[in-house]
């Protein structure tokens, strides 16, 4: 694209996020990007502010429902659960800290938990919704057991004082879809 074609682009994408314009916006250096990064700033917010709020399950056509996991025995379970997770991926829905979950327990959370969730569907090719299966407060220990890095371990210990959990291999490792 050519530097004037850039600048038309630029032009039409401030006129279009001007309604949503915010203090939030000014807190990004716009001056220190190349006209090329700008627009892709820009294009990112309107898809942002664009973005239609549903729950995740409607992001499918049609809807992701879920059958209920005492259906299934584990190895089927364990297939349909590598489907669905294969399928929230397509939808750049990456899962994170889901070692600590049997099969069963992660089918279940996609069901109750991200399913229904109501989100903002970002269309862009690079955005990513990443979804901790940890609640890192409510369940701190686990974190710290299986998750926390030293830094992260020692950071806790030098804050609270208290005892640390020994360190882990999470019990259900597995393979996830990750962003490249």
């Amino acid at each position: 694209m050519s530097n004037v074609d850039l600048l038309m682009q630029n032009a039409r994408l401030r006129d279009e996020i001007e309604p949503y314009m915010d203090e939030s916006v000014y807190l990004v250096d716009l001056d220190r990007m190349t006209v090329d990064s700008e627009n892709e700033f820009l294009h990112s917010l309107l898809a942002w502010e664009r973005a239609p709020v549903l729950p995740i399950a409607n992001w499918f056509e049609p809807e992701l429902v879920l059958a209920p996991h005492h259906e299934f025995e584990d190895e089927p379970l364990s297939i349909r659960l590598h489907q669905v997770i294969g399928r929230l991926y397509e939808k750049n829905i990456l899962l994170e800290y889901t070692s600590h979950l049997s099969d069963r327990q992660l089918y279940c959370m996609i069901a109750r938990d991200i399913l229904p969730a109501q989100e903002k569907k970002v269309q862009l090719n690079d955005t990513f919704l990443r979804w901790q299966c940890i609640d890192i407060v409510e369940d701190e220990e686990s974190w710290l057991r299986f998750y926390a890095t030293d830094v992260e371990r020692d950071a806790w210990h030098q804050e609270t004082g208290l005892r640390l959990p020994p360190q882990q291999l999470p019990p259900f490792a597995r393979r996830l879809p990750q962003d490249l």
